[in-house]
């Protein structure tokens, strides 16, 4: 049985972890509000730039650019693996990790382009120690997301891989993240036109000079958005998934110092009886 100091210095050491976690927590709690309100001030310039990509491929015949045709035949395919640059967020990471180590055991050749210091960490143990990668902590993130997309389009355009697959964090409650996995290039006309909104095709919408010519313009802006806007969700699942923990973990801190208080309150009880025993039994000893 732990000696009374010893419990005394493990309670002492989970009161100054609790007060760590405790802290953690409200940072997670405040930098997550942040990120949901980026979140929300995006998502109009998002729905504006699906209606009118929706509008485009409706109202053209066909388009000159790479990102409307099949990639070329015969090269690997490329995945940008997105997770969050520190860790202390349960298995959010972990998680996102699993699904790229799937993503590669389904395609061994797969070329990765990693945004944050985990998913850079995790490629590397794959074995791909040069490759390209981003932090996702940059100050200025629609920077670092068109760095990202302008890469992956170069590469997509030089017939280095035949597709762009992005695999990010999607949140669906505050306490539940999963990994998703999409297609973003090539983009198919079909895919595209199956997603119109329920009021429709609008086909009053007149482009100059022409149809054409402004969705070639608008494919690269679509992919750079795409990502950005999957770098801020990381984000906010990122700290919703930390929030979570450091909660998870100051309550079992605290319920850990209770069960430690009872056995150090009980180890110290034994103490005292067992010093009564032998001023009782020194007593009787030598009144005998």
């Amino acid at each position: 049985m732990a000696s009374v100091k010893d419990l005394r210095e493990r309670i002492a050491s989970l009161k100054n972890t609790q007060q760590i976690t405790k802290a953690m927590k409200q940072v997670a709690a405040a930098k997550i509000r942040r990120a949901e309100t980026a979140r929300a001030q995006a998502r109009p310039y998002a729905d504006a730039l699906g209606e009118m990509l929706r509008d485009l491929v409706l109202a053209v015949g066909s388009v000159d650019h790479p990102f409307m045709k099949p990639g070329r035949s015969g090269v690997p395919p490329g995945a940008i693996l997105m997770a969050a640059d520190k860790g202390l967020a349960g298995a959010f990471n972990s998680n996102i990790v699993r699904a790229g180590e799937l993503y590669r055991g389904e395609h061994p050749q797969a070329v990765f382009y990693t945004v944050g210091i985990k998913a850079r960490n995790a490629v590397r143990r794959m074995g791909r120690p040069d490759h390209a990668t981003w932090p996702l902590g940059a100050r200025a993130k629609i920077d670092t997301a068109r760095d990202v997309a302008q890469r992956v389009a170069d590469d997509f355009a030089a017939g280095k891989i035949c597709e762009i697959v992005l695999i990010s964090p999607k949140i669906v409650t505050r306490i539940s993240q999963r990994p998703e996995l999409r297609r973003l290039v090539p983009i198919a006309a079909t895919e595209v036109a199956g997603e119109t909104a329920p009021g429709g095709h609008r086909g009053a919408v007149e482009f100059s000079p022409s149809p054409e010519f402004v969705l070639s313009r608008l494919l690269p802006k679509y992919l750079e958005f795409t990502i950005f806007s999957a770098m801020l969700e990381t984000d906010a699942a990122f700290f919703a998934a930390q929030l979570l923990a450091m909660s998870n973990a100051t309550d079992n801190a605290g319920k850990l110092i209770d069960e430690l208080t009872i056995a150090m309150n009980n180890a110290r009880q034994a103490a005292i009886t067992k010093e009564l025993l032998e001023i009782v039994g020194g007593a009787e000893a030598l009144s005998g």
